[in-house]
């Protein structure tokens, strides 16, 4: 048994193949409708979110993990002397980092220790950093080696994705219903990076989707040099035919040793929209 148990939360996004081939551990989000809350990929899946915001045209309400969720996933591990780190989303987009640190002060005493690192990230921005430290604590390394090498790491991850639609921002507060209906009308497709740990709108792509799409695969592209050619994440919301095309591009053009499709949860596409798609990689550092 590993002595380092690596955890996540629900918005990683990481294929259930690399979670359970790594056991790494997955604390959900919750997804709230009315009065009733869901935990992210557990009660609810992308699909049922859909219909759920079809039905009603409203969307859901999105909210971290508790401290006592951490606290409660995080428990039997420390308690048998294991080592835990957990890596999570942006404290810049979600209150879930400072909520598994109280949760790791109320374990202090056990005999294992936890580290909570802040990703900076979302998506498979953060699943860049979660697998990569499965990987080095399969291979042996300590928490501390593994804790400096995630922090260099994450100043160098490229989060990029284009939203195929207007709605879900719109629904969601974040444009104004003149900004949805000039966008929908010109077929404008916002691009979004993540830097500094927060969603930046840097270009908007105005016409059919391929070009959209042509647009995100030469954005990556153009930074190949750079590329750190093991893993390379497509991650997409119901775009799966587009998601094969670039995942098939990605490999003919960079030699990544492996470039996953992974899909995005409930919490990540009820801010986002389906046919929502985007490319994640490191940089060499």
């Amino acid at each position: 048994m590993a002595t380092i148990k690596i955890f996540s939360d629900s918005t990683c996004d990481l294929p259930k193949s690399l979670i359970e081939q790594y056991d790494i551990g997955i604390v959900p989000l919750y997804v709230t409708f009315g009065d009733q809350d869901f935990r992210d990929g557990v009660d609810i899946d992308p699909r049922k979110l859909y219909e759920m915001v079809d039905a009603t045209g409203k969307l859901p309400k999105t909210a971290a993990p508790s401290p006592g969720d951490f606290a409660s996933a995080f428990e039997p591990y420390v308690k048998e002397g294991r080592d835990i780190i957990y890596i999570g989303l942006s404290s810049h987009l979600s209150s879930t980092i400072q909520n598994a640190g109280i949760a790791a002060q109320m374990l202090e005493g056990e005999p294992g220790k936890i580290t909570v690192i802040d990703s900076l990230n979302l998506a498979t921005g953060v699943g860049q950093q979660v697998l990569r430290a499965a990987r080095l604590a399969e291979s042996g390394q300590e928490a501390a080696a593994i804790e400096a090498h995630i922090v260099e790491m994450r100043k160098y991850i490229e989060t990029e994705f284009i939203i195929d639609t207007l709605d879900y921002l719109y629904k969601g507060g974040r444009c104004s219903g003149l900004q949805n209906i000039i966008g929908t009308l010109l077929r404008i497709r916002p691009v979004i990076k993540v830097l500094d740990g927060k969603m930046t709108p840097t270009n908007r792509v105005r016409g059919k989707r391929d070009k959209a799409v042509e647009q995100l695969l030469n954005n990556a592209l153009s930074l190949k040099d750079q590329m750190d050619n093991d893993t390379i994440f497509v991650t997409h919301s119901f775009s799966d035919e587009d998601a094969q095309f670039v995942q098939h591009k990605l490999k003919e053009l960079t030699g990544a040793k492996h470039v996953y499709i992974s899909y995005t949860g409930c919490v990540i596409s009820s801010h986002c929209g389906t046919n929502t798609i985007g490319i994640v990689f490191a940089k060499k550092f």
